[in-house]
């Protein structure tokens, strides 16, 4: 098999992820970005004055995983709240640039919109400033979530829940995916203290460090990844466990399979934020389309990869990842039997 053979799969699934119907179910909210130079020390304090050059803003948290389906031709909604405030108003905009769905956001008047305002000099990040309430939701709008989530069953081919331990998320939600009458994948980012809320669904990705809080193993070699990986398995009773490892690549654990490892393939890294939300997206969506587990990993290494060559929390294009294809030879790192076309078929309505 020629190499150009074994990397013909990626073209043919992003083609079939195309127009995949997905809703992001979560934390939604509002990367503020300051961006200049610093040439001086304050004279107040021992603090670098940054001379801010331009001002930009983002979609964050789960409106990030709603922006890296949308980049891969996803056709997107999404469920979640914000606050009757102005960046509650950006949010929707920036989510109406995009084409994205926002019948499920629910808008709130005593809960500012989670907005993190980050400010950014000669690349590298300077300090972070978070705007947000920790006070529990109501159980009002929790049950105006579900009842929203539950709305698109037979609408959709995929779920992302996506746990930033903002209060979006709980077992309610989850539940309210995994009950759709009509099958869909249904995937997860779970923070460690809510990890029993992801029980029973397709995949959840949690970092090393999440691994390691929501296992109780610390993970120093392969060793003790293998034993927090099945025991994650385990306790989640999910179909699929990944682990992202930053530099040491994914390792995926499944119930009656051996792990399966893709190294990462970037060239160099300038910024890891949202990384995870590119991995998670990008999973779902090709497991939506159809692909193997392997497959799907394979492909959310590249965006991963692409991402992180970006400064900011950022999006991987389906152009941007055949061509970090070209260049790096991820297609060698999975066993390639040829890619079943078998897709899901697209939803109605």
């Amino acid at each position: 098999m020629t190499a150009r053979d074994k990397s013909a799969w990626i073209a043919t699934l992003l083609a079939d992820m195309r127009a995949k119907r997905i809703v992001v179910a979560g934390d939604l909210m509002l990367d503020e970005w300051l961006w200049g130079r610093v040439r001086r020390i304050s004279p107040e304090a021992p603090v670098p004055v940054v001379e801010v050059q331009s001002h930009s803003y983002t979609l964050g948290g789960a409106g990030n995983v709603a922006s890296n389906l949308a980049a891969l031709g996803a056709k997107v909604a999404v469920v979640g709240i914000v606050g009757r405030d102005d960046a509650g108003d950006r949010v929707m905009s920036l989510f109406k640039k995009l084409n994205v769905d926002t019948r499920g956001i629910t808008r709130v008047a005593r809960r500012p919109t989670t907005q993190k305002t980050r400010i950014v000099a000669h690349h590298q990040q300077v300090v972070r400033a978070d705007r947000e309430s920790s006070e529990p939701l109501e159980e009002r709008v929790r049950d105006i979530m579900c009842r929203s989530l539950a709305a698109f069953d037979g609408r959709v081919d995929g779920v992302v829940v996506s746990d930033y331990g903002k209060g979006a998320v709980d077992a309610r939600l989850v539940a309210a995916a995994r009950r759709f009458k009509r099958k869909a994948i249904v995937t997860g980012d779970p923070k460690p203290d809510n990890i029993d809320a992801f029980s029973g669904i397709d995949c959840i990705a949690p970092n090393a460090m999440e691994a390691e809080a929501a296992s109780g193993i610390e993970i120093g070699n392969d060793a003790d990844l293998a034993r927090a990986g099945a025991k994650l398995v385990r306790r989640t009773k999910c179909k699929h466990v990944l682990i992202t490892r930053g530099e040491h690549g994914m390792t995926l654990f499944s119930k009656n399979a051996r792990p399966f490892t893709v190294p990462a393939v970037a060239r160099q890294v300038f910024d890891v934020s949202g990384a995870g939300d590119t991995v998670v997206s990008t999973l779902t969506l090709a497991l939506a389309a159809g692909a193997s587990i392997e497959h799907a990993v394979a492909l959310a290494t590249l965006a991963a990869g692409v991402v992180v060559e970006k400064l900011g929390t950022a999006t991987a294009t389906s152009k941007e990842i055949s061509s970090f294809a070209a260049h790096e030879g991820v297609a060698d790192a999975v066993p390639f039997a040829p890619l079943k076309r078998r897709g899901v078929r697209d939803a109605r309505g």
